[in-house]
């Protein structure tokens, strides 16, 4: 599932926490523009790979100028299970649309059986946005999350305990020593590989995050705070309607990989997908993970 942006722009609401974000030398009109083009050969690039994308039109108003990220409001899971998140931000609110489940339902064959709505902890200052904030290990049932202002610990546990997953959470922080906004700007879980940035785990986590992640037998992909920035954590593997994988990942995260470790994550799927997204990245601070909600179809859940 992805949301054909309608009005992206800078989100001043969402700056405070998100120091990937920056404002300067952008025109908003122009940015529009730019990110309707990365949008557009994004999906196409998807497409050719193999994924099966939903693209759902946003609106021009209310204007949502971060509706390109719809993983924060959204999850879709195999049991039929659809979730709702809490948002910080009041205006990324506006991109929780009942109208998206039933469009992104019908043209992926998705049945759904249940939806639990969370965003009511709007109201008690408590925020849990989706898959930014959690960070699925669907094999082995475990959901890891960063606390930050908008990933609260005890709606990951609420949400671990309603979806049947260990909640794992910890710190982390950037290099100035600040929370992580989102979980997946730091770790992403594949099938054969993590991609993790264990520099940035708080001193008393690190061990116990690290243990689980290797558990299963993935390999590990360490990346430091450079990379963090450049997105190289904020990755995501599909799988093909081929059957074989591909971990999508932006054009910029692929520069600050260097060779070795690009090789690695190259040899641990079955195709790596760059994409260019410059100005989203830049505008949004946010990355091709955060452009993709993920469907379980028919075929998955069978």
């Amino acid at each position: 599932m992805m949301i054909r942006p309608a009005a992206f722009g800078y989100n001043p609401q969402t700056a405070a926490s998100n120091r990937l974000q920056v404002a300067e030398g952008h025109d908003d009109a122009d940015a529009g523009r730019i990110a309707i083009q990365e949008f557009d050969a994004a999906v196409t690039a998807l497409r050719g790979a193999g994924v099966h994308v939903c693209v759902v039109e946003d609106e021009p108003h209310p204007p949502r100028p971060d509706a390109v990220f719809p993983n924060n409001w959204v999850s879709w899971h195999a049991d039929g299970t659809v979730v709702l998140y809490p948002m910080e931000a009041p205006n990324r609110r506006l991109e929780r649309r009942q109208v998206i489940l039933e469009e992104v339902a019908a043209s992926c064959g998705y049945d759904i059986r249940r939806v639990l709505d969370l965003s009511a902890y709007e109201d008690q200052g408590k925020y849990l946005e989706g898959t930014g904030s959690l960070v699925l290990d669907h094999i082995a049932r475990r959901a890891y999350a960063c606390r930050s202002s908008r990933t609260d610990e005890s709606l990951v546990r609420h949400w671990a305990a309603l979806l049947g997953y260990e909640p794992i959470v910890f710190d982390a922080a950037d290099a100035a020593g600040a929370p992580f906004y989102h979980t997946n700007v730091m770790l992403s879980i594949g099938r054969r590989a993590v991609v993790v940035a264990a520099e940035t785990l708080a001193a008393a986590d690190r061990q116990r995050v690290l243990t689980a992640l290797a558990q299963g037998g993935r390999e590990l992909i360490e990346i430091d705070q450079a990379q963090v920035k450049g997105f190289a954590g904020n990755l995501l593997e599909l799988a093909g309607t081929d059957g074989k994988t591909v971990f999508a990942l932006s054009a910029s995260a692929a520069r600050v990989l260097p060779s070795p470790l690009r090789d690695r994550l190259a040899a641990a799927t079955d195709r790596l997908l760059p994409i260019a997204i410059p100005t989203i990245e830049r505008l949004g601070g946010g990355s091709v993970r955060c452009m993709l909600a993920e469907v379980f179809t028919s075929q998955t859940m069978g």
